[in-house]
């Protein structure tokens, strides 16, 4: 019986520590040069094996950045009723989220149109990042009115939570009035944030959320990673 390939053996071997879980969705493995060490063979070889599960979806290379495991898309829920923690722990993975920017300036034209505002009114910006585990779902933008809500920034200050916040500040229920989905390209900053490449796909979704009694509340974009996220309308 022929002995099985080496490059086959060692990609048998990496499947299984990534169905195990040594390496989870996202992570990237060791270069070439240590698993070639590890494995005790030339590094030509190594990269058969992970061209061998590439070829099967399990692994990608990044140019310049190394070899990642295949990140699964997180479907991402966009209905009535928004909560991100809930839609990202219906997948069984832990949701949270890193703030960016909590700042206090007039607001625009769009944004004023979107909260019922005056233009120039002063508006709260809380800006941050979506996770999905330690993955870095999406880039947001949400804004909200201050005459409205004048204690939103200290609650921020207890709670990245959108949701919580809100509740601090007496609104128990709110929902989705509209939301516009389109796809773009990220540009070098976005790229960063997001952790993928200058250019890749992304989701730019614009939406206004309302109190139950339909006064709007919060507008907010957010652009999420195309290869990390499978928006459905429900």
């Amino acid at each position: 019986m022929a002995k099985p390939l080496i490059w086959a053996t060692i990609a048998k071997t990496l499947q299984s520590d990534i169905a195990l879980g040594h390496y989870p969705e996202g992570a990237k493995l060791p270069t070439e040069a240590i698993l070639a060490e590890r494995f005790g063979v030339n590094r030509h070889t190594v990269r058969r094996a992970i061209a061998a599960l590439a070829d099967q979806g399990i692994l990608h290379t990044r140019r310049g950045s190394g070899v990642f495991v295949v990140q699964r898309p997180t479907d991402y829920p966009i209905g009535k009723r928004v909560r991100f923690h809930q839609n990202i722990a219906a997948t069984g993975k832990l949701a949270g989220k890193q703030r960016l920017r909590i700042e206090i300036r007039r607001s625009d034209r769009v944004e004023a149109g979107a909260l019922g505002v005056g233009v120039g009114d002063p508006v709260l910006v809380y800006e941050g990042l979506s996770l999905s585990g330690s993955a870095v779902l999406a880039h947001f933008v949400s804004i909200f009115s201050v005459s409205r809500f004048p204690d939103l920034a200290t609650a921020f200050e207890a709670t990245s939570s959108v949701t919580a916040a809100l509740r601090m500040c007496g609104v128990d229920d709110y929902l989705r009035r509209e939301t516009r989905i389109t796809a773009e390209l990220a540009d070098a900053t976005l790229a960063l944030h997001l952790r993928m490449h200058q250019g890749d796909p992304v989701l730019r979704t614009v939406g206004i959320n309302t109190d139950v009694d339909g006064t709007p509340i919060e507008y907010g974009i957010t652009y999420f990673a195309a290869n990390k996220v499978a928006l459905t309308v429900a």
